[in-house]
């Protein structure tokens, strides 16, 4: 008997080390600032694995990556389908490619949606952005729509500190289910932006920015503590979300042209460090801070995680975890293996 329990006592030693070498593939530790192993055989490693959001990665940045990326998710866009994107502000030449959106856009039979800026500029009126989408060649490849031009509409905020609404375009409800297509990349104010800044300021009205911008307190001016605007931005997804349901949501970040600037900026800065790739979730915080996890492993991105810390940008993303958006644990498996 004694013989038999040392034997069932290190046979279970032996399957508990074995569990701890087999989690490579699944993020455990936000603080560390690196991305897990990518697990490129595609197989669930972790024997938590049901409990943890995906997050799909291909390195190849082409209309055939992006689909790729969609058909991982399993989660058909159906109904009227909105694609949110950034249309880009005039002098930006980094946001997302029409060539490189087009084929995912007209599989779905989608419609571009975006909304009007609250800091001036050439797409703060609804007539001028309709010419600038024209003029980046958004209109040639689907139709567009933004979503404020017939002002904004209220959507609750549960239980939030700062936001107890969410102005967004009253064209919001035209659509059934919602691609919000993002390129990730720097932020003048959020340190960064990606998915959860693309539902947020990017579903927002211009009063509805203004109104995450102050952290719930105007609708006519910006001003607010960083930190309030910061989890205010996550308050807004909160209000998107619940409004349509997380079942109609998918989320893709295209992490090139990574500038420490947002394409709301008409005179950006260059792209400090190579580009990385596309990924793709059904849960924002997961994608998000997978982006964020690569960004801080790259070699040559000193100046978009100076950016990052510099507006505690990470702050988003653990309220938005806090929440209930999504988790900041996740497992990231490679699509081109």
């Amino acid at each position: 008997m004694k013989k038999q329990s040392v034997i069932v006592l290190i046979t279970f030693i032996l399957i508990a080390m074995l569990a701890g070498c087999n989690s490579k593939s699944t993020r455990n530790d936000s603080s560390m600032g690196y991305p897990p192993d990518i697990n490129t055989k595609g197989q669930v490693v972790s024997e938590n694995h049901d409990k943890l959001p995906t997050v799909y990665m291909t390195k190849n940045i082409n209309p055939k990556g992006l689909m790729a990326a969609y058909k991982a998710l399993n989660r058909e866009a159906t109904g009227k389908v909105a694609v949110k994107i950034s249309t880009g502000e005039p002098g930006n030449k980094h946001y997302l490619d029409p060539n490189l959106i087009k084929n995912l856009v007209q599989e779905v039979n989608g419609t571009i949606v975006e909304t009007n800026t609250a800091y001036g500029g050439k797409r703060a009126a609804t007539a001028m952005h309709y010419q600038v989408a024209k003029d980046h060649g958004f209109s040639a490849i689907a139709p567009v729509v933004i979503l404020d031009e017939n002002g904004d509409i209220s959507l609750p905020v549960a239980q939030g500190k700062h936001l107890k609404e969410d102005l967004v375009g009253a064209r919001f409800k035209d659509y059934d289910f919602h691609i919000v297509l993002s390129h990730f990349k720097g932020h003048a104010m959020g340190g960064f932006g990606g998915a959860l800044k693309n539902v947020s300021i990017g579903y927002a009205s211009s009063r509805g920015k203004l109104l995450i911008h102050s952290a719930g307190k105007s609708t006519t001016r910006w001003g607010a503590e960083q930190n309030d605007f910061l989890e205010s931005m996550a308050e807004a997804v909160k209000a998107v979300i619940d409004d349509v349901g997380s079942n109609n949501f998918i989320y893709i970040n295209v992490m090139n042209h990574l500038s420490v600037d947002c394409d709301c900026n008409g005179n950006p800065s260059a792209p400090q460090m190579a580009d990385i790739g596309i990924l793709a979730s059904l849960d924002p915080v997961a994608l998000d801070q997978a982006c964020l996890d690569l960004v801080y492993k790259a070699p040559d991105s000193k100046a978009l995680v100076e950016r990052i810390e510099s507006r505690n940008g990470i702050l988003t993303v653990n309220y938005a975890e806090t929440l209930g958006l999504g988790s900041k644990k996740y497992e990231l498996i490679n699509l081109d293996a």
